[in-house]
């Protein structure tokens, strides 16, 4: 039942709307300001305890400029680390997903900074355009162009391509996988992708159930488990087996069977859902499966 309800909504879209379903990738929500550690609304890993807190001296909201063919937007964004540092840490470029704001992400984004207790590391995350107090429309090159910003923010302040990581959740896999092709300013030396989708193609094909032309349907053309073929640099994957938004089967094995660089790391975890990956998985198993991918010790 559900599926021929998805089905009937598709279809109306398509044959009422030139854009069809390019409004609903961008789940995007405006605020005012941004409260992180304080925020009350809707977070992913809610249970994060204590332990993981960041001090306020490392916490610094930053802003910067994207530049598109739509124009100019302003670009909020969070530093988690010691900023002064960032010429010689190894960061984390941290691309959400397609849900509200950074402040639904914050507790991914501080776990991230605590993969090495004591270690010097960074984590840049940041809102794409029209999300948060990001200004201007999320589009599919307005993402690229947002995500190249911030890499422009970061070897600005000194930051080589071997020292960076880059982590792309859901919806960030598109601009992570972007920026891994070595045609930015910063290439990462290595590209985490937690619940990829394939393609905007395969989007479309289960949620109809029909294999319908995506352009019927969306402009789009993102395609990561395409892109991953030109990839070379060490590549994780995380995905979890009941993830019934973006199905383990059609979108994160297809992207990490299609991988042929230097090294692929596959993690999939039981019984975790779309969001909930790193609870289901253990916070510290985790951090270490991660910390093990990142400086191999």
């Amino acid at each position: 039942m559900k599926r021929e309800l998805i089905l009937v909504i598709i279809l109306g879209l398509g044959f009422t709307s030139c854009l069809r379903l390019d409004d609903q990738l961008f789940n995007n929500k405006k605020i005012a300001a941004y409260a992180f550690e304080s925020y009350t609304g809707t977070r992913e890993l809610a249970d994060l305890n204590g332990q993981y807190l960041i001090p306020d001296s490392l916490i610094h909201p930053i802003t910067f400029t994207s530049s598109s063919s739509d124009g100019e937007a302003t670009i909020y964004g969070v530093y988690i680390g010691a900023i002064d540092r960032v010429s010689t840490d190894t960061v984390i470029l941290y691309c959400h997903g397609n849900a509200h704001h950074m402040d639904m992400y914050w507790s991914r984004a501080k776990l991230l900074s605590k993969i090495v207790p004591n270690h010097r590391f960074g984590v840049l995350m940041f809102d794409y355009r029209g999300y948060g107090k990001s200004t201007g429309k999320p589009s599919e090159e307005n993402l690229y162009a947002d995500t190249d910003a911030a890499l422009q923010w970061l070897a600005s302040r000194g930051l080589q391509s071997e020292r960076l990581i880059v982590y792309g959740y859901s919806l960030g896999s598109a601009p992570a996988c972007e920026i891994s092709l070595g045609k930015k300013i910063l290439t990462p030396a290595k590209i985490i992708l937690e619940a990829p989708f394939a393609s905007s193609q395969v989007m479309i094909n289960d949620a109809s159930g029909l294999a319908l032309p995506g352009s019927y349907f969306t402009n789009y053309k993102i395609n990561n488990a395409d892109k991953i073929r030109s990839i070379n640099q060490p590549f994780m994957w995380l995905h979890g087996t009941k993830d019934d938004f973006l199905s383990i089967k059609t979108h994160g094995e297809v992207v990490f069977k299609n991988y042929k660089g230097t090294k692929g790391v596959a993690v999939r975890v039981d019984n975790a859902v779309h969001n909930n990956l790193p609870s289901v998985m253990g916070y510290t198993a985790y951090l270490e499966k991660l910390r093990m991918f990142i400086i191999g010790n």
